[in-house]
């Protein structure tokens, strides 16, 4: 279910670039319209996170990854049948989907925090070098719709929704890009077999409304065994969690996006 979730959430058209001044048949996109694939927005970037990339001319197929796509446990770097690439200061990512107007990739581990120049291939046709800049880490949870993230109930699969929501004293599983590395370090597109916490987990802090949550309640914050690139949180609502609060992750001020709410009643 996990991976159908992640998948579905990854492939979710936002916006398109302009496409004034475009040469025709080139891959066209800016840097404006490069987005933090989890939560939508731009600027939240980092090794092992995922990236959207928004323009026209991308791909002449459409195609999500499947595990046929995955050869022992190695991401692909382009998808069969489709020969687009993205190159990121020269190395390329590991692609998650493409679309004529979207293009999903992971950012690799052997980047560093700084500027990094994006440029994409469709069919040997390249499209502009763009930069952006990765941070150590870039926390944004994936997101249900606009406004409430998602989560599910800790005793099965079912979403927390708001026809569903959790309740106080519930564990509930968080998913999360831009975490930074965990202990031990992940190998650069390999799946993770283990759950490995956060390498700075004392440092790992959780909001509802703006309050830090009781860090006893975080059971585990690391990796989802058999997905790069995301991170899973395990939460124990507090006793006196309010009704849908506003829920931010993240490393002292460096924080996910607000304004995303968790459905709790």
């Amino acid at each position: 279910m996990l991976a159908h979730l992640l998948l579905w959430t990854l492939a979710l058209p936002r916006w398109f670039a302009d496409d004034a001044g475009c040469v025709p048949n080139q891959p066209c996109y800016t840097a404006a319209s490069i987005a933090n694939a989890a939560a939508n927005v731009t600027g939240y970037y980092s090794p092992n996170s995922f990236l959207s990339i928004y323009g026209t001319n991308l791909s002449y197929v459409t195609k999500p990854i499947g595990p046929s796509d995955i050869a022992s446990g190695q991401l692909p770097w382009a998808l069969p049948g489709t020969e687009v690439a993205v190159l990121m200061n020269g190395i390329p990512g590991y692609i998650y989907y493409v679309s004529p107007n979207q293009v999903n990739v992971l950012v690799p581990l052997l980047l560093i925090p700084g500027p990094v120049t994006i440029q994409l291939e469709n069919r040997s046709i390249y499209g502009p070098p763009v930069q952006i800049m990765l941070s150590a880490a870039a926390p944004a949870l994936f997101q249900l719709d606009a406004s409430n993230v998602l989560a599910t109930h800790g005793n099965g699969p079912p979403l927390v929704t708001p026809d569903s929501p959790a309740q106080p004293n519930e564990i509930v599983v968080l998913y999360a890009t831009g975490l930074g590395v965990t202990s031990p370090a992940p190998i650069c597109g390999t799946l993770p077999e283990d759950a490995w916490p956060l390498a700075d987990l004392k440092d790992f802090q959780i909001e509802l409304n703006g309050v830090a949550v009781d860090p006893k309640l975080v059971l585990y914050a690391g990796d989802a065994p058999g997905f790069a690139g995301l991170f899973q949180i395990n939460l124990k609502l507090p006793p006196d969690c309010p009704p849908n609060p506003e829920i931010r992750i993240g490393f002292g001020n460096n924080l996910s996006p607000s304004q995303r709410y968790l459905p709790v009643q």
